[in-house]
């Protein structure tokens, strides 16, 4: 008998399901308990009208159950009983756990639009912490949910699915519109891999607003500030990059935390997902806050009443570290977004009418644990002459440091940022498209070799779709969470295809396909 079910990230067991433990790190219990909070929820959605404090706390609360965001079973119980205040006396009820359906498709649709509704509730959750908000979000997130405990056709839910990718575009655009308001537009920046010979912050995770408090918080400290993982794109905002004391980006993707953490010597602060199970090395400096949470790690309280957190408990701690030992000593090119390449758009299009570029490849998402991921440097490194890759995500951290040139004085590695940032690339495209007075984005010399790791990667994958974008390759592998039906859908109608080697791969997107 299984103690629990989980097949919701690329890592799952055997690309089949979890049973007794999450690949991740996750208890057999905690993932119930993400299972119970996902019950209650339903109930939630099916018995209130959305209003902003009830959207807030939805989106909040899906956030906390997507993967390696949040691993403390006290944090979920609380959540929980939250949730069932919140519905208050009810009859209503919804499905506990993912098998509790028997149907494979039915449960293949319901499993995916609640994947792409974790992912859009991520980005709904990080643009209401920056005072940005849209209650269509918010309505469609209960709609939607209610759906999967109602009995709805293939048809109907397939529908939902595609409609959960043009409310996740929205809520990615609101997002957009949040950090470039707040912070300004990312701007072309080369970022240190070095150390300083002072102690360190480390910042993890995806939450902007944290590294500002923390940055004005430390300025006067004596300390620098580090990016890890998917915090790398902050040295591009110009209201960020201000603070002298944002030394540089320390480490890797999130997955080599066990090796770079123990290294860094100063505290870490965990903002939001990608927390990896801690070590004895360095649990004793380590940090969250937002929807981060690890039993027996410090969490940094959230705002009251619009007051920065108080980061005074890190900032000590730092004061008496060492400085962090050096890992690499170089620099990473990134800033951009879509502001900055459309500012270069002329340049673009005449370099891909001249013949200088022949082809954009898409190859943003999630890096992973799994060897085969190499495929993706392989892919990088066999690209030809002539290939732009357009990247955001943690995905960049397999090809960001290679050595490949420019073309004309554009880099052939454009990040645009955070997963988060997904939507400058599909900006980006768009606009091309009217650039050259094509009817269809898919005329573009244009091709996607996606990684996809967790549940934002399914957002962005559905809002790709809505867009209208086909001929994806996404690894390295399709979720297992697809039923053979639901894969073939996919395949037939918007040409989803898994990947095989780097050389046949490259080979078929320079030929279109």
């Amino acid at each position: 008998m299984n103690s629990m079910f989980c097949f919701q990230c690329q890592e799952t067991y055997g690309n089949t399901g979890c049973t007794r433990a999450g690949v991740c790190g996750k208890k057999a219990a905690t993932a119930n308990l993400m299972d119970a909070l996902l019950c209650r929820l339903k109930v939630l959605a099916q018995e209130r009208e959305p209003n902003r404090e009830l959207g807030r706390f939805m989106v909040h609360s899906l956030f906390l159950t997507i993967t390696n965001a949040n691993f403390d079973d006290a944090r979920l119980e609380s959540q929980i009983r939250q949730a069932a205040e919140l519905a208050g006396e009810t009859t209503a009820t919804a499905p506990l756990g993912v098998l509790s359906c028997e149907d494979a498709d039915i449960r293949s649709l319901r499993e995916l639009l609640t994947y792409g509704l974790k992912g859009l509730a991520a980005y709904a959750d990080h643009a209401a912490v920056l005072g940005k908000e849209d209650d269509s979000i918010y309505a469609f997130v209960f709609r939607a949910l209610a759906a999967t405990t109602q009995e709805r056709t293939a048809e109907e839910l397939t529908a939902l699915v595609l409609e959960c990718g043009t409310v996740a575009v929205k809520a990615m655009e609101l997002l957009d519109a949040a950090n470039t308001e707040t912070y300004g537009n990312p701007e072309i920046t080369s970022v240190r891999t070095g150390v300083g010979t002072r102690p360190g912050i480390l910042v993890s995770g995806h939450d902007l607003r944290d590294m500002r408090e923390l940055l004005e918080q430390t300025k006067d400290a004596g300390i620098d500030i580090y990016t890890h993982s998917e915090m790398l794109p902050a040295h591009y905002y110009p209201e960020l990059k201000q603070y002298p004391h944002l030394y540089g980006n320390y480490g890797n993707a999130w997955h080599r935390q066990n090796m770079e953490f123990p290294a860094f010597n100063g505290p870490i602060l965990m903002t939001t997902n990608c927390i990896t199970p801690v070590q004895e090395s360095y649990k004793d400096r380590i940090f969250t806050t937002g929807p981060a949470g690890y039993p027996g790690v410090p969490h940094i309280a959230d705002r009251v009443g619009g007051r920065p957190k108080d980061f005074s408990k890190i900032i000590a701690l730092a004061q008496k570290c060492p400085p962090p030992t050096p890992l690499e000593d170089g620099e990473i090119l990134g800033g951009f977004a879509h502001h900055q390449v459309l500012a270069l758009a002329d340049k673009v299009v005449a370099a891909v009418q001249s013949g200088a570029i022949r082809r954009f490849i898409v190859m943003a998402g999630c890096d992973g644990r799994q060897a085969s991921r190499t495929y993706y440097t392989d892919v990088a490194s066999k690209l030809p002459e002539g290939t732009v890759i357009l990247t955001a995500g943690c995905a960049k951290y397999r090809y960001n440091k290679l050595n490949l040139g420019e073309i004309g004085g554009i880099p052939r590695v454009l990040d645009a940022g955070q997963c988060n940032d997904c939507y400058s690339l599909a900006i980006i495209a768009l606009k091309l498209k009217e650039a050259f007075g094509l009817d269809d984005v898919n005329q573009l010399p244009l091709s996607f070799d996606i990684a996809w790791y967790e549940q934002k990667a399914v957002a962005v994958l559905l809002a790709v779709l809505s867009l209208g974008f086909r001929n994806l390759r996404l690894g390295p592998t399709l979720p297992a969470f697809l039923s053979p039906g639901v894969a073939k859908v996919l395949v037939e109608t918007f040409g989803i295809q898994g990947i095989a080697d780097a050389e046949t791969d490259v080979a078929a997107m320079m030929n279109g396909q």
